[in-house]
């Protein structure tokens, strides 16, 4: 009886430390996205950006671009979640808008087996930041722990806004 309760718990060992070692793979190739800033997510700042979406898929901006939300925190991305969930799939599209999540402070392990799985459900574009380095450009003197939404006029950002919950968010949208 020890015995097979000793070889039990190899096998569980070691299919643990197969799925961690699967799971754990990075696949972010950071020669393919940039994103560049001249003072931050600021009115007057510039910014182009290529960032990889939630099925690989790279985004630019382009100069149809007018709106940009973006999450910093966990807390902050469920909430932009929960209003573009209650949103037709083509809202974002129809708002000129794109959705940038920072999940840079993700473990990979974590990342690949809870939140793309979650992010890959969704009906709409979910672009992603896995660089800590870029990630600290865009919340450089911001509140991240707020949705910020950036009014953009081709590629100048004209204004920045702040959300707390999805009725802000709305009216901030509008």
């Amino acid at each position: 009886m020890m015995k097979k309760l000793a070889m039990l718990l190899l096998l569980l060992l070691i299919a643990g430390g197969v799925f961690f070692y699967i799971q754990g793979k990075d696949s972010y190739d950071p020669q393919k996205f940039s994103a560049t800033l001249s003072h931050g997510l600021k009115a007057g700042s510039s910014i182009a950006l290529t960032l990889p979406d939630q099925h690989d898929q790279p985004h630019a901006l382009t100069d149809d671009t007018q709106r940009i939300i973006f999450a910093f925190t966990k807390e902050m991305g469920h909430v932009v979640k929960g209003f573009l969930a209650k949103q037709p799939a083509d809202y974002l599209a129809g708002k000129h808008a794109l959705f940038v999540a920072d999940i840079s402070p993700m473990p990979v392990v974590i990342r690949n087996t809870f939140a793309m799985p979650d992010l890959k459900k969704q009906n709409y574009n979910v672009l992603l930041i896995y660089d800590k380095t870029m990630a600290e450009s865009f919340k450089k003197d911001l509140k991240t722990e707020s949705i910020i939404i950036v009014t953009i006029n081709h590629g100048t950002i004209t204004n920045t806004q702040y959300a707390t919950n999805e009725s802000e968010l709305s009216a901030l949208m509008q």
